[in-house]
């Protein structure tokens, strides 16, 4: 069986990178376009682990790990909206939600903190303005991304400085990682939509999609320490 020429990968490269929307034909800025796929796909998956780590620390399998990151309540708005609002909002490239997914996993390995619906949304605030700073030529100041997140300015610094310190100022993403993480979101939506067409034939349910947004996005205050 023959192998892929080098031209063959980075073709397949470039089709993998088109189809999340990490690159488009045109220029312009990122505020001005519809939200690539690349969200909602990262929005899956942070809502599942989500979801699998809260139904874990109610049947007390796991413990959970009490960090700055941590608010009293969660967000009224779901990880996919705010997801969506920072990328309006910050105009940061699409490839930042990749990058800021693969700071996360780092944070959660060095900390062994779980995600959970009280702290992944300063989590992503936190990496996603980080990662805006290390790959794209320009960026806001802490000030702006504050007030994208839904936090003060001296909260937000408090974050930035924690995130660092955790993840040991490793904010270096080689090429194979990134290609490496884009290819397993690339393969999340395939299963999620092989796993909808199956439950839909066996309990032959009708789909039901709701869209609805909240006009708040403003995250409850952090537990005190």
């Amino acid at each position: 069986m023959g192998t892929l020429s080098t031209d063959d990968r980075v073709l397949d490269r470039d089709v993998l990178y088109l189809s999340l929307g990490l690159r488009e034909a045109g220029k312009g800025s990122s505020c001005n376009r519809s939200p690539p796929r690349v969200l909602a796909l990262v929005s899956s998956l942070l809502e599942r682990l989500v979801k699998k780590n809260e139904m874990l620390l109610e049947s007390n399998e796991i413990k959970d790990v009490i960090t700055v990151f941590h608010g009293l309540r969660a967000p009224p708005v779901s990880i996919q909206q705010y997801i969506e609002r920072i990328f309006k909002y910050s105009c940061c490239s699409p490839s930042c939600f990749v990058v800021a997914q693969i700071y996360l996993d780092r944070f959660v390995k060095q900390t062994n903190v779980h995600l959970t619906s009280l702290n992944v949304h300063r989590l992503l605030i936190t990496g996603i303005m980080l990662a805006a700073k290390f790959v794209d030529d320009a960026f806001f100041n802490n000030a702006y991304y504050a007030k994208v997140g839904g936090i003060s300015t001296g909260e937000l610094n408090k974050l930035e400085m924690k995130f660092l310190f955790s993840v040991d100022f490793r904010l270096q993403v080689n090429t194979t990682t990134f290609e490496r993480y884009c290819c397993n979101l690339d393969r999340l939506e395939a299963t999620d939509v092989l796993q909808i067409e199956r439950s839909i034939q066996a309990c032959r349910i009708k789909e039901t999609w709701s869209n609805n947004e909240d006009s708040t996005t403003t995250c409850a205050p952090a537990i005190a320490r």
